[in-house]
């Protein structure tokens, strides 16, 4: 299931929330040997500490997967790595697509053709998850269904964070809005990479916590 060359993020735990990338290299028994991981926010060499504990994840066409890990070493053969424990397939943690957590907010966004086919304009989400979003869009838009857009996210985190993402979508379809001025648009996100699917869930589920803090969602 996790195979060489694979991407692998890894979150750290405790207050500080930091998202790491790396790929797998090599694999024995029930250890993963990754590349020195990259910091997503800064772009820089993370370094760990052996004993680190880590919630790792990695993408497949249909699922994403989660695993608790431990760094338990470093060593070098051809490249420089890190090893990490692996609990098994059987211990993998599967988050279906269909099971992306959808979350009501409204982003301000804006919209790009793939082509020439419009001048971008700005938008507002009703929803979004990792899988998709629903755009309010003008009534007097000219985007059909199944016609494929560029989106930019402006996704804020704690502490003022920002998180800039553009995703590729596929307008499902146009649906009056609850406002007469606009149309609602149900999107897929198509081609994701992972670190931006990894993003986009990983806001999702921050917005799922604050909800719950709140008492607007419910266990």
């Amino acid at each position: 299931m996790l195979k060489i060359g694979d991407a692998i993020t890894l979150e750290t735990k405790g207050e500080k929330l930091e998202r790491l990338k790396c790929k797998l290299v090599e694999r024995k028994d029930n250890k993963l040997f990754i590349d020195y991981p990259i910091n997503l926010d800064t772009g820089r060499t993370a370094f760990l500490i052996i004993g680190t504990e880590l919630v790792a994840s990695f993408v497949t066409n249909d699922n994403v997967y989660r695993f608790q890990t431990e760094v338990t070493g470093r060593t070098k053969e051809n490249i420089p790595m890190i090893s990490l424990t692996y609990p098994g397939d059987h211990q993998l943690i599967r988050i279906q697509r269909r099971q992306f957590v959808r979350i009501d907010t409204n982003l301000d966004v804006a919209i790009h053709p793939i082509g020439n086919e419009f001048q971008a304009f700005t938008a507002v989400t009703s929803d979004i998850s990792a899988g998709g979003t629903a755009l309010l869009l003008p009534r007097t838009t000219n985007l059909k269904k199944d016609q494929e857009i560029l989106i930019w996210f402006a996704l804020p985190f704690q502490k003022d964070q920002m998180e800039y993402i553009s995703v590729k979508g596929k307008i499902i379809r146009v649906i009056p809005a609850d406002h007469e001025l606009y149309v609602k648009a149900p999107i897929e996100f198509i081609n994701i990479d992972e670190e931006t699917r990894q993003i986009l869930l990983q806001f999702c589920f921050n917005q799922q916590i604050q909800l719950r803090r709140k008492g607007l969602l419910e266990e």
